[in-house]
């Protein structure tokens, strides 16, 4: 059998959610550690609380040097997503371009596509894990309290390929 063959092979065996993983040993790309898996639970009910929490890691991360893709579920969320970071935290704005096949002039990046980093900080606001997000340093899960069985349903998910998790129990985060 080829190696063309092998790999094809391979990959159509693979879930489509694991295929980057698959391609990336098959052709060695690696990065020099696994993406880490952070869970920010949130005493809040209401899922607005996540997106502003995301404002602030946001805000976190590019102070300290990180760039950042704020994973999304269309266009609409985007849209909205991208208003608040005009005024919150309030009084700041946080510097993001909406994405585009060439837009990564900012440390932010808004989108629901699959994005052009691969680095750096992923946050997830979609429903869904992003099927890239092995691409990146971290992935950042923030789950309001309406939300807990969707966030031990992508606990478990991360657990059982072997990423490293983290757990932050946030109450009374915001000013």
């Amino acid at each position: 059998m080829s190696q063309e063959a092998h790999f094809t092979q391979g990959l159509e065996k693979a879930p489509v959610e694991d295929r980057f993983h698959y391609c990336s040993s098959i052709f060695k790309i690696s990065k020099a550690e696994v993406t880490r898996a952070d869970f920010y639970i949130l005493e809040d009910e209401n899922p607005d609380a996540a997106r502003r929490f995301a404002c602030r890691l946001c805000l976190k991360a590019i102070n300290s040097g990180s760039r950042v893709h704020l994973h999304l579920d269309d266009e609409k969320s985007v849209n909205a997503m991208d208003e608040l970071m005009w005024n919150y935290p309030k009084g700041r704005f946080l510097p993001h371009d909406k994405m585009s096949n060439d837009n990564i002039n900012h440390p932010i990046h808004l989108g629901y596509e699959e994005p052009i980093l691969e680095e750096g900080l992923l946050i997830n606001l979609a429903k869904d894990i992003p099927f890239f997000f092995g691409r990146f340093d971290r992935i950042a899960e923030i789950i309001v309290q309406s939300q807990v069985l969707i966030g031990r349903d992508r606990y478990k998910y991360y657990r059982d390929r072997g990423y490293p998790l983290h757990h932050h129990q946030l109450n009374e985060w915001e000013d």
